[in-house]
């Protein structure tokens, strides 16, 4: 029997090792990213936990790259899941960084593992709580249409929104309409993908402990008092819910995303104001 195969991006730390941990026990794991000597340290820890796992290099942001992770994922097995944890924070990088990784990222993600996904698998892109924080007016819905067929002119249609804004800003609000645009485009894919039987659908995380966390751990503690659970996330419990969506017992839910984040959107916090409107 051909062994199912788990691609997990961003799996060197985080919510994505955690991942690769919880997955590695019914899957053969491939985890990617660009850091390699991350991704040495999580192969080890992986497999002293008795996990089948190998790594391999894969910048998101870069189609090319995508393929051949894709295309190598396919030669090991039967790809069953993927799970697009690859991302960006406002701390990381600057907008047009931002975007190419967490938006342009999920498009290349999503259309390169299409190509060698079957029926019964499924494809998870990974968003955030900002999506549903971010002030709506500030979101280019009617541009993402043209990420569809045109990434370049979506990509450019949409840096000239952002630059719109005060240089300080730019990064936060580029990260915010990435991870919205992260959702449209799952809902979109769900009807792309269940042609094939497959499914596709978002986890849009809260505040977790993980090392891009920790980069905003003074911004996120100013939001975990409007919390309904008033601490972090911790990465076995998103590693939880990534596991059932992707397993059978889920073959029914696809084009929709799941909010993970302790209560805090359900608050009606006001982002900007960090009160309750």
């Amino acid at each position: 029997m051909m062994r199912k195969i788990c691609v997990i991006t961003g799996g060197g730390s985080g919510m994505g090792l955690a991942a690769a941990k919880e997955m590695g026990k019914s899957y053969y794991i491939i985890i990617s990213g660009r850091n390699p000597k991350k991704l040495e340290d999580a192969v080890n820890e992986l497999k002293a936990d008795g996990i089948q796992v190998e790594a391999y290099p894969c910048d998101v942001s870069d189609y090319t790259s995508v393929e051949k992770l894709a295309s190598y994922s396919k030669a090991k097995g039967s790809v069953a899941a993927v799970i697009h944890a690859a991302g960006m924070s406002p701390h990381m990088g600057d907008a047009k960084t931002i975007m190419e990784v967490n938006a342009l990222g999920t498009i290349y993600i999503n259309n390169a593992f299409y190509k060698v996904m079957e029926e019964g698998s499924c494809l998870i892109d990974v968003s955030s709580m900002s999506a549903y924080l971010t002030p709506k007016l500030v979101m280019p819905v009617r541009m993402y249409k043209y990420s569809r067929e045109a990434p370049d002119q979506f990509m450019k249609k949409v840096m000239k929104r952002i630059y719109f804004y005060p240089e300080k800003y730019r990064s936060g609000i580029a990260y915010g309409i990435s991870k919205n645009f992260v959702i449209w485009f799952a809902k979109q894919d769900a009807a792309r993908f269940g042609n094939k039987g497959a499914r596709v659908l978002s986890i849009s995380p809260g505040n977790f402990d993980t090392p891009m966390g920790e980069l905003e751990k003074e911004e996120a503690a100013s939001f975990t008092k409007f919390c309904a659970v008033k601490r972090p996330g911790r990465v076995e419990e998103i590693a939880g819910l990534f596991a059932y969506c992707a397993s059978e017992g889920a073959g029914y839910l696809t084009g929709v995303d799941i909010l993970c984040d302790g209560g805090l959107v359900a608050s009606g916090v006001n982002a900007m104001l960090k009160k309750v409107v």
